[in-house]
């Protein structure tokens, strides 16, 4: 299956930051995601945005950085607190990529121990 070249980027990007992790990659919620210990970390979508696992207490918080948006899982369908989408242009630098990837890691570092 063919991605779009803005997906197939961000995920070659992807794999770049997260290499010192335990990742696999999976074809969910229309995307490519990165599971980390097996919990989903982040997914490469299809428009090149990104979205992001965080921590469900800083959500607010972090809908205030540029390009965040809460998660739909489809159209007025949300995903919940924890689940924020990215604009591509927002994490069109390394810095802004790497700083959101950080932020998954850290809510799925501290998940570890939680029973899904």
């Amino acid at each position: 299956m063919t991605m779009p070249p803005e997906q197939s980027d961000l995920v070659d990007r992807l794999r770049r930051i997260l290499a010192e992790e335990a990742v696999r990659e999976v074809a969910m919620f229309g995307g490519r995601s990165f599971m980390v210990d097996e919990r989903i970390a982040v997914s490469a979508l299809k428009s090149g945005g990104l979205l992001v696992r965080v921590e469900a207490d800083r959500h607010e918080e972090l809908l205030d950085r540029p390009g965040a948006v809460q998660a739909e899982m489809g159209a007025g369908r949300t995903m919940g607190p924890g689940w924020i989408e990215v604009d591509a242009a927002a994490i069109a630098e390394d810095a802004g990529l790497e700083s959101w990837v950080a932020l998954a890691l850290e809510h799925n570092r501290a998940s570890a121990g939680d029973v899904h």
